[in-house]
């Protein structure tokens, strides 16, 4: 018999089987969105982003990323930050269905070509998506690697959050959220967090901080919006690094 880890990487290994698994995400995708009630707050803000013809860095967590395109709905030119690994390329196979580009990177793997990416992209005037708790966590925590893109590039972070009220958390690290269909859905943007390029040690700590709280104060009320008393805490945090602008992207 086979055990899961086997399983696993035979998955990995094969490419059909990975476009398949990709087909039926996609379609679970939009099989809970369209038997959810959603309801959207905050979406003047990168609309009136792009109105104004500028990029925007869409910053998410880890573990609520699975619907997040359906908030997106090929707004502008995307192109989502996600893991070189093989794990990755499931979740990029799978976002191409919804008109998001991938960018294969992390700090261990193709981290300085997928930062150069990513400020090239943003130069154009298109759009990039970050998880910043990702790839490995701890979870709902910021790195500063979505502060040092900001602060490059001089383009704005956006927060995005999506909860429903039928769901399961899975016991991973990210502590992944999976919607269920037929009950109530919210997705909650942020307002845009500038960064100034010239900031210190200190002050880009602070916007660390500060970009975390946001997403987590989105988070929070997302869940009570459809029904959670009890929002999930942020993990315990690492201790510090040195450098705010050092992390894991």
């Amino acid at each position: 018999m086979k055990t899961p880890s086997r399983w696993r990487r035979r998955l990995l290994r094969s490419t059909r089987l990975r476009h398949a698994l990709c087909w039926a995400i996609q379609l679970y995708i939009r099989f809970v969105f369209q038997t959810n009630r959603w309801t959207t707050e905050g979406a003047e803000w990168p609309h009136r982003l792009r109105r104004d013809g500028r990029s925007f860095i869409l910053a998410f967590w880890h573990g609520r990323l699975l619907m997040i395109p359906m908030a997106w709905q090929r707004l502008a030119p995307m192109h989502m930050l996600i893991s070189a690994h093989r794990d990755g390329r499931i979740i990029a196979d799978a976002v191409t269905y919804f008109g998001i580009d991938s960018i294969a990177g992390s700090t261990r793997r193709g981290g300085l070509a997928a930062l150069r990416t990513m400020l090239k992209r943003l130069e154009e005037g298109e759009c990039v998506g970050i998880t910043p708790d990702g790839p490995r966590g701890p979870a709902m925590r910021a790195s500063g690697g979505i502060v040092n893109v900001a602060r490059l590039s001089q383009a704005p972070i956006v927060p995005i959050v999506f909860a429903t009220s039928r769901r399961r958390v899975f016991d991973s690290w990210d502590r992944f959220n999976f919607p269920l269909p037929f009950g109530r859905g919210a997705f909650l943007w942020g307002e845009p967090i500038e960064i100034e390029r010239d900031l210190d040690e200190a002050g880009l700590e602070h916007a660390r901080l500060l970009v975390e709280a946001r997403m987590n104060e989105l988070a929070a009320e997302a869940d009570r919006r459809v029904g959670h008393s009890a929002p999930l805490a942020p993990a315990v945090a690492p201790p510090p690094m040195g450098l705010a602008g050092r992390g894991r992207r």
